[in-house]
């Protein structure tokens, strides 16, 4: 079986990545990857992303030191968007705001979504 090919072009050259830990799937982030990043990702087994404000690579935790190792690495159906299942190292706080998860603030969709 050989290996999907992720399409970059859909989104002008990037997809995103979901980040989930890969003990209690949880999500812990979303970030976007290029052709590079992806690369980079694949070279070394830590998550590579590319920042759009900052147009250039960043590994998650290069600072802080909670870098994210991959575990596994799947794709979607239409192979434009990454799911990584990752172990984190360091103290295991992956948001910039000093949270496990970067998904802390919670929305109203509507009358039927339930807590």
């Amino acid at each position: 079986m050989t290996e999907p090919t992720i399409d970059f072009a859909k989104m002008d050259g990037l997809t995103p990545g979901i980040v989930q830990d890969a003990h209690t799937g949880q999500v812990l982030m979303l970030g976007f990857l290029n052709e590079e990043s992806w690369r980079k990702t694949k070279e070394t087994g830590f998550v590579t992303f590319w920042s759009r404000t900052r147009q250039k690579l960043w590994m998650k935790g290069e600072t802080s030191g909670n870098r994210l190792r991959v575990v596994d690495v799947a794709t979607d159906c239409d192979q434009d968007a990454l799911l990584f299942r990752v172990e984190v190292e360091g103290d295991g706080l992956v948001c910039h705001e000093g949270a496990v998860s970067c998904f802390t603030r919670p929305l109203t969709a509507g009358a039927e979504v339930r807590s």
